[in-house]
C-alpha cells in the first residue's frame, strides 16, 4: 500500500472517491463509503466500460435465445432464413463484445503504478495481472424484507425500514470499492453482513424471491441466483480481484512497496483459494473450480516474482554465492510460471482465459529463464575464482544448482579454473540469450502486449544486457564449440504463503439486532404468537423458575402456583413485561421487573418455539442448558455453516465446507448461553 499521507482515503490514490466521503464526513456519517461512481479516473472509466460492455452482452444474449426459440418452433423456409441471418450478426456481435472486453481485461498498465512506467530501463518492473471487479446490478430488498418480517416474525415491517434502507446503501457502497484498505472493508463489512441476513431472512425451507444478478468477471455473461451463497461469492471475487489491484500498483522499485505486493498477492490466492474450497456448481465461469485453481496458481506466481525483485534489491554483495542465489530465484519464478501456463492451456480454460494473459505468462517464464542463466554467467564469469578457504562451501552450492551437473572437468577445476568458468558461463550466456529472444517472439504474437511499451522495454533491455556480456566473454581464439548449459534447479528463500480471508478482522454489528437474539429469533425458527399473561404474585412468588439470557428462558413451572394457572410452561421465553421489550434483556435485568411489580401484578409477554413444546421437550431443553451453561457465542466467519438449498441442482451454488461449529459456540441449542444458577420466582 502507498504510505496514508499519499493514497486518499476513498480513492486508492487516484481521487476516485473524496466527494463521496466528503459528503459523509460532513454528514456524520460512519457508515464506509464507495467510490464517487462519476469520477472520470482511469480506473473508474475502464469500469465504467466494463459495465457498459456486459450490459450489451446481456442484451445480445437475450436476442440470441429468443431467434433459437423462433428459428427451432418456425416451419415456414422464408422465416427460417431471416433468423439465420439475424443469428450470424448477433453472434458476430457478441464476439466483438467478447473481444473488447478481452482488451478491457488486458489493460495491466492502468493498474500499474505510475513510478513503475517511468522508472529507468534497469530498475523497470515487469507488469502485473491484475482482475476487474464483477459488476452486479442495483437490488430493492425494502418490500421483501418487510414482508417477510411481517409474516415470520410478526413486527411491523414499516418499522425496519431504516434498517432495510441501511443495507441496501451498503450493498450499493460495495459496488465501487476503493483501491486501498478501506475499500478492502467495505467489501468485508457487507460480506459479514451477509451472514446475519442469510440467519434472519433465509429459511431452508422458503426462498425469499429475490435474485441476485452478477456478471462474469471475463466474459460478461450474466448469471443470478435466488441462492445467497451466490452473492456471497461474488463478493468473495471481488475482494480477491480488489487485491490484485492493489498488488500491482505498488512501487515495486523500493522493499516497502515489494513487501506490500506480496502481501496483497498472497491475500488474492487465499481469497481465490477460500472461494474454490467452500462453493461448488458456480453459474459463472469466472467462479468454477477450473478457473480459481487457475487464479490462484497465477496470485503465486506473481508472490514469487515480488520475491525475486526483493532478493534483487536486497542482494548488495555481488559475491559468487549470491549470484547463484539469484539465478535459483529466477529459475523459481520461470517454474512456477510454467505451472500457470500449463493451467491455462488446458483444454477447459483456455478458451475463456484472455488470450494476452496467456502470452503475458508464457513471456513471463521465458523471461525468468533467461534471466537464470544470464545471473549464472555472472556468478561464473564477473567473480573471482575460489580460493581454497572458499572452495568448501562453494562447492556444496554448485552441487545443488543444476539440475544435471555440466560436462567436463571436475567440480573443483572448475570452480578454481578462470577459463573453465568462462567456458561455462558463456554456455549459459548463449542460453540465456536463446530465451530472450524466444520471450520477444511470444510477445511479438499478441497485439494487446505488443502496444505495452513497458513490457517490450524490459524484455529488450534484459537481451542487450545479455548480448552485451556475451561479446565481453567471447574471444576470437575460441575453437571450442559452445555446450548446452543444463537447466538450474529451481530454489527460493521465501515460499509465497496462501493468506485465507480473515473476515473477523472487520468487526460488525447486526443490523437488525431489533428482531431479538439470533438463538431464537432467526429464518430457521419459527414459534407461536405472543401471548400475553397477567399474574398476580401469590404466597410463593409467582410460581416458576427463571434461566439464561437473551431472552430469558423459563426452565420450570410449580403445578398450583399463578404461573401454571395462567397457562405458562417450561420451555416459553419472555420477549416483554410490562410492555417493556426484553428480548435482549438480562436474567438479573427481567428479575429486577418483576421483583418491582406490584399489587397490580404484571403482565408478561412470551412466545413458545414450535416442535419444543411438551414436557420431553422440556426435559431435553433443561438438559441441554446444563451443557450450554457458561459458553459464549462465537462469530468467527470460519466457523459459520452456512448451506443454501434449492429444487434446481443446475441453478445452485452450495456453500460446501461443512465446518464443524466451534466448542465454544451455542447455536446447537435455542437459546444463549446461561448461568448454572436458577432461582424461582
Amino acid at each position: 500500500m502507498m504510505p496514508p499521507e499519499e493514497e486518499s482515503l476513498a480513492g486508492g490514490g487516484e481521487g476516485d472517491g473524496g466527494l463521496v466521503l466528503l459528503q459523509a464526513l460532513k454528514s456524520g456519517s460512519t457508515r464506509k463509503q464507495g467510490c464517487d461512481p462519476f469520477a472520470q479516473t482511469q480506473r473508474s472509466k475502464l469500469q465504467h466500460r466494463r459495465a457498459r460492455i456486459n450490459q450489451q452482452i446481456n442484451k445480445e444474449m437475450r436476442m440470441r435465445a429468443g431467434a433459437e426459440n423462433l428459428f427451432r418452433a418456425t416451419s415456414n423456409h422464408k422465416v427460417k432464413e431471416t433468423v439465420a441471418l439475424e443469428l450470424s450478426y448477433v453472434n458476430s456481435n457478441l464476439q466483438l463484445l467478447k473481444e473488447e472486453l478481452e482488451e478491457l481485461n488486458s489493460s495491466m498498465d492502468v493498474y500499474q503504478n505510475d513510478r513503475l512506467l517511468s522508472s529507468s530501463s534497469e530498475s523497470i518492473s515487469v507488469p502485473m495481472i491484475p482482475l476487474g471487479l464483477k459488476e452486479t446490478k442495483e437490488l430493492d430488498l425494502l418490500v421483501p424484507l418487510k414482508d417477510l418480517i411481517s409474516e415470520h416474525y410478526g413486527e411491523e415491517g414499516i418499522l425496519f425500514e431504516k434498517e432495510i434502507k441501511e443495507f441496501m446503501e451498503l450493498r450499493q457502497a460495495m459496488r465501487t470499492p476503493s483501491r486501498n484498505e478501506a475499500g478492502l472493508e467495505l467489501l468485508m463489512e457487507y460480506y459479514n453482513q451477509l451472514y446475519f441476513l442469510d440467519s434472519r431472512f433465509f429459511p431452508p425451507t422458503k426462498s425469499l424471491g429475490v435474485f441476485f444478478h452478477w456478471y462474469d468477471s471475463l466474459t460478461g455473461v450474466p448469471s443470478h441466483q435466488r441462492a445467497l451463497a451466490f452473492e456471497k461469492g461474488s463478493v468473495l471475487f471481488n475482494i480477491g480481484a480488489l487485491h490484485t489491484q492493489i498488488g500491482a500498483r505498488q512501487d515495486r522499485a523500493s522493499l516497502p512497496g515489494l513487501n506490500q505486493a506480496i502481501d496483497a498477492f498472497q491475500k488474492a490466492a487465499g481469497a481465490f483459494n477460500y472461494l474454490k474450497e467452500n462453493f461448488s456448481n458456480a453459474p459463472s465461469l469466472d467462479m468454477s473450480a477450473a478457473s480459481l485453481n487457475m487464479l490462484v496458481r497465477l496470485m503465486v506466481a506473481q508472490v514469487q516474482e515480488c520475491v525475486f525483485e526483493k532478493m534483487t534489491l536486497l542482494c548488495t554483495q555481488h559475491d559468487f554465492l549470491s549470484r547463484l542465489q539469484l539465478a535459483q530465484e529466477a529459475a523459481r519464478v520461470e517454474d512456477v510460471y510454467s505451472l500457470v501456463h500449463q493451467t491455462m492451456t488446458q483444454a477447459h480454460v483456455k478458451d475463456y482465459v484472455p488470450f494476452s494473459w496467456t502470452t503475458m505468462v508464457h513471456v513471463k517464464s521465458e523471461h525468468f529463464k533467461a534471466l537464470s542463466h544470464y545471473f549464472a554467467a555472472i556468478a561464473l564469469c564477473d567473480c573471482p575464482a575460489a580460493s581454497d578457504a572458499e572452495l568448501p562451501e562453494q562447492e556444496k552450492a554448485f552441487i545443488q544448482f543444476h539440475v544435471t551437473m555440466p560436462d567436463g572437468p571436475s567440480l573443483r577445476v572448475l570452480l578454481q579454473d578462470p577459463e573453465e568458468r568462462r567456458k561455462l558461463g558463456k554456455a549459459h550466456l548463449k542460453k540465456a540469450i536463446m530465451k530472450h529472444e524466444e520471450a520477444m517472439r511470444i510477445h511479438g504474437l499478441c497485439k494487446i502486449l505488443r502496444k505495452m511499451d513497458i513490457l517490450q522495454e524490459v524484455l529488450s533491455f534484459a537481451h542487450k544486457r545479455s548480448l552485451s556480456k556475451y561479446s565481453e566473454i567471447d574471444h576470437e581464439e575460441d575453437f571450442f564449440e559452445t555446450g548446452d548449459a543444463p537447466d538450474i534447479h529451481p530454489k527460493t528463500l521465501q515460499k509465497p504463503e496462501i493468506k485465507s480471508p480473515n473476515f473477523s478482522q472487520v468487526k460488525v454489528t447486526d443490523l437488525f439486532h431489533r428482531l431479538g437474539p439470533l438463538s431464537v429469533f432467526s429464518a430457521k425458527n419459527k414459534w407461536y404468537p405472543v401471548r400475553r399473561v397477567h399474574l398476580m404474585r401469590g404466597e410463593n412468588g409467582f410460581g416458576f423458575t427463571l434461566r439464561g439470557d437473551s431472552p430469558v428462558l423459563i426452565a420450570g413451572v410449580i403445578p398450583g402456583g399463578c404461573a401454571a394457572e395462567a397457562g405458562l410452561k417450561e420451555g416459553n421465553y419472555i420477549i416483554s413485561v410490562n410492555g417493556k421489550d426484553c428480548k435482549w434483556s438480562k436474567h438479573a435485568e427481567v428479575v429486577q421487573l418483576l421483583k418491582s411489580t406490584g399489587e397490580e401484578g404484571v403482565e408478561i409477554g412470551v412466545i413458545t418455539l414450535q416442535g419444543s413444546e411438551g414436557p420431553k421437550a422440556a426435559d431435553k431443553k433443561a438438559a441441554a442448558m446444563s451443557l450450554a451453561s457458561g459458553l459464549q457465542k462465537s462469530n468467527k466467519e470460519n466457523n459459520r455453516k452456512s448451506l443454501m438449498n434449492s429444487k434446481s441442482a443446475s441453478t445452485l451454488l452450495v456453500w460446501s465446507k461443512k465446518s464443524k461449529r466451534s466448542k465454544k459456540s451455542t447455536y446447537g441449542v435455542p437459546f444463549t448461553a446461561v448461568g448454572d444458577n436458577e432461582a424461582m420466582y
